[in-house]
């Protein structure tokens, strides 16, 4: 249990959060939930005791122990990978250091003795014993394999480090457990994975997490920072993000009596309950949805951008022909032989374990990268729009955001390019901001604009959902899933994936997979799949 009793913080004018009451109690998962710059990792760190608030306190439960997800993937560089995750129960790995100091004395006293007997009685306590094979199963689970556990830190790539430190916050079996974008840097299985690790996490977990279908298989409750303050939600974020449309739009029909409000409501909490999924959670999720009124759900004062994607005309048929396709990188194979036909209608989800083999693949295609073999050929009808994963070269100017844009549209007119940046939350003062000031999540949603104004048919997506807000990314959603051209794209985002993509693509080391008219999760529950990837991916 953890709780914050009047928390508040504000830097200068500037108030986070006022005089926050919230308890997160053992067997729940809570999705901390806030536009950009709301303070959620700001309020992680109150909670961890990293940082302190201006006014308030934390409680947490007699003896219990904060595990937290750490950051820095280079603080650990001096220890092994094993040795790394064990010190995430600071208590043991002090322990162990003792021991380990009292037996090397070369002069061992009756003292050191006495001491030893205590210590050998505490780490039994402390299943110590059980430490490095705990975390040596923590780390194969996260794919880090058994030839990596007795090295150095410094020796792995970041993508390894960030596994490492996630075994580190779930080791030993913490009280709370504190994590900020634990799905960053993780494939699809070892997201699965996780998504189960906390589902059976009989603890307290508060997670912020850009992920709404990691938000949504995890969470029992939603803790969101609205308004400077903290509300305490019962559901997952899509039964939050539903629920306070709904509460929108009851407030804005003013015309409906309480009583017809009511029985909306009472529906769609029924469709809500009906498909809750998972024995521990469903049952009492049920029962407390069952029980929220009118008062319980409210209307959110978030804002979400306007991204729609407007054809200048139809592509043909022959869209994109790859033939023979090969590209290596100092000495690394990241395909060979690559083939595929890409149809008109197509929305192609490229998958697999390395994102850098993507992302050469995306370049090739829009002329940025020559393949060392292989050719591919676009209709002639088709009209391209890129989004590379790396945009920052696009924003080193001394244009303010209206003439950055104007760059890319046709349209000149001042008025029309202040509209549309209002469209992307581009308002007022804010439109007139310098290019090379914004952060990684105005730059994509000027990027999205300026793909926008293009009129493609055909867009190429390198994870564009990085950096943007729950908010943003629903709104890319739902532009692209409305879309009627052909979009060739790849993301961490399962949803994302889940509900853009018709067709799935996955490059291995040793060979393509092409499935169509599949979603993400069909393609993965697939047993003859299964077998069929195992098979593409070297074993360790």
């Amino acid at each position: 249990m953890i709780s914050a009793n009047g928390v508040t913080l504000q830097f200068g004018k500037r108030v986070l959060f006022e005089n926050v009451n919230i308890m997160f109690t053992p067997g729940n998962c809570y999705g901390l939930i806030g536009a950009n710059g709301s303070g959620k990792s700001t309020f992680l760190k109150i909670l961890s005791g990293e940082i302190e608030s201006n006014a308030g306190s934390v409680a947490v439960g007699k003896n219990e122990r904060i595990s937290t997800l750490k950051q820095d993937q280079f603080a650990f560089d001096a220890f092994t990978v094993l040795r790394t995750v064990i010190m995430g129960h600071q208590k043991l790995y002090d322990l162990i250091r003792e021991k380990e100091a009292i037996y090397a004395k070369p002069d061992f006293s009756d003292a050191d003795g006495i001491r030893a007997s205590e210590i050998e009685h505490e780490f039994t306590e402390m299943h110590g014993w059980d430490a490095e094979a705990e975390a040596a199963k923590l780390l194969s689970d996260l794919g880090i394999p058994d030839a990596l556990h007795e090295i150095p830190m410094s020796q792995l790539e970041a993508g390894q480090k960030v596994r490492v430190l996630l075994a580190q916050a779930l080791f030993g079996n913490p009280d709370v457990l504190l994590l900020d974008e634990p799905t960053n840097h993780l494939d699809v299985e070892t997201c699965l994975w996780l998504e189960d690790f906390l589902y059976d996490f009989k603890n307290t977990a508060i997670v912020v997490s850009h992920d709404r279908h990691f938000l949504d298989r995890v969470c029992t409750h939603i803790a969101d920072i609205d308004f400077g303050r903290i509300q305490l939600y019962t559901g997952n974020y899509s039964f939050w993000y539903e629920s306070s449309q709904l509460a929108a739009r009851q407030k804005s029909e003013s015309n409906k009596n309480i009583e017809e409000k009511r029985r909306e409501l009472q529906a769609f909490i029924a469709r809500f309950s009906a498909n809750a999924s998972k024995s521990r959670q469903a049952t009492s999720r049920k029962k407390l949805l069952e029980k929220l009124t009118l008062e319980d759900i409210r209307p959110s004062s978030r804002r979400y951008p306007n991204i729609v994607f407007k054809p200048e005309r139809e592509a043909g048929n022959d869209l994109l022909e790859i033939e023979g396709l090969e590209k290596s990188i100092e000495g690394e194979v990241l395909f060979k032989g690559l083939d595929l036909r890409v149809d008109k209608g197509d929305k192609i989800a490229f998958i697999g374990a390395l994102d850098r083999v993507k992302s050469a693949l995306f370049q090739i295609l829009m002329g940025e990268v020559a393949p060392d073999a292989g050719r591919f050929k676009w209709g002639v009808s088709t009209i391209r729009a890129y989004f590379p994963k790396e945009n920052r070269k696009y924003f080193e100017t001394d244009l303010d955001l209206v003439d950055w844009l104007r760059q890319f549209s046709k349209e000149k007119d001042e008025n029309f390019v202040r509209g549309f940046l209002g469209r992307m939350l581009f308002s007022g003062e804010e439109s007139l901001k310098k290019a090379s000031v914004l952060s990684g999540g105005e730059r994509v949603r000027c990027m999205l604009a300026r793909m926008m104004l293009s009129g493609a048919n055909v867009l190429i997506m390198d994870e564009p959902t990085n950096h943007l807000d729950l908010e943003s990314i629903t709104a890319l959603n739902q532009g692209l899933e409305k879309f009627g051209g052909t979009v060739l794209f790849t993301s961490h985002d399962h949803q994302f994936v889940q509900t853009v993509a018709n067709r799935i693509v996955e490059l291995t080391p040793r060979g393509v997979i092409d499935r169509r008219e599949t979603t993400l999760d069909e393609y993965l529950l697939d047993p003859e799949l299964k077998a069929k990837r195992a098979a593409l991916y070297p074993h360790e």
